[in-house]
């Protein structure tokens, strides 16, 4: 009997996270999330833990509890993340850490960790998310850019870091998806980003978790950084 598919999902209370529960539990899979709220749904086929994804000790906690109940993991897919749309004059401290530390810091601890149970079945599959404010290089976002530029950086360097444990490490940046991510973001500034794009829309749920169920195919061995 073929094992379950064991997949983790930072990032999903809401949004694009919440679709990703939605979306691989009805594939059959064992989902794992995370969130620093609870959740006001129930899935099938899915357990979830409230804490912050840079807060060590919870998540280390809540990996041991995975290795525990599960075995194994499969995926994970880095989801969470903040932003704030500010001239970098205006950016406090108080901001600049926080969006490091969900976004950099929490994927990079979420990668570790993850990485320490997939070794053991030389398997994994590892999508962070970055953002296509990196390459276009959005006023505003000094901040929010950098730290996804961060998680570009990382990825490629742990994609040849993990390659020996049969583990690939990927990521996506999305082009604007209607989300309480953006919800803040003006209108004018929204449509001015997506004139810049080849396909002149906002994306949509269907269009990263195409790309995702690319990246986490058993089929896509050799695709990593």
């Amino acid at each position: 009997m073929k094992e379950q598919i064991t997949a983790l999902i930072t990032g999903t209370r809401k949004g694009i996270g919440r679709h990703l529960v939605h979306h691989y539990t009805n594939l059959g899979f064992q989902v794992i999330g995370c969130s620093r709220s609870e959740i006001d749904f129930s899935v099938n086929n899915y357990q979830h833990f409230c804490l912050d994804v840079c807060d060590e000790k919870d998540v280390k906690r809540m990996f041991s509890q995975i290795r525990k109940s599960y075995g194994r993991l499969d995926i994970l897919i880095n989801n969470a993340g903040i932003a704030s749309m500010n001239h970098a004059l205006l950016t406090t401290m108080d901001t600049v850490h926080k969006i490091y530390g969900t976004n950099v810091f929490g994927t990079f601890l979420f990668c570790r960790e993850a990485a320490k149970i997939m070794q053991r079945n030389q398997y994994g599959r590892i999508v962070n998310f970055s953002t296509v404010a990196v390459p276009l290089k959005l006023e505003g976002e000094a901040i929010y850019a950098s730290s996804k530029a961060a998680v570009i950086s990382l990825t490629q360097i742990l994609s040849r870091e993990f390659a020996d444990l049969g583990i690939t490490v990927n990521a996506i940046g999305p082009t604007p998806v209607k989300t309480d991510l953006i919800k803040s973001v003006p209108e004018e500034k929204i449509n001015q980003l997506m004139q810049r794009q080849a396909i002149n829309r906002h994306g949509d749920f269907d269009d990263i978790t195409n790309v995702i169920d690319f990246f986490i195919k058993p089929e896509s061995a050799f695709i990593t950084g």
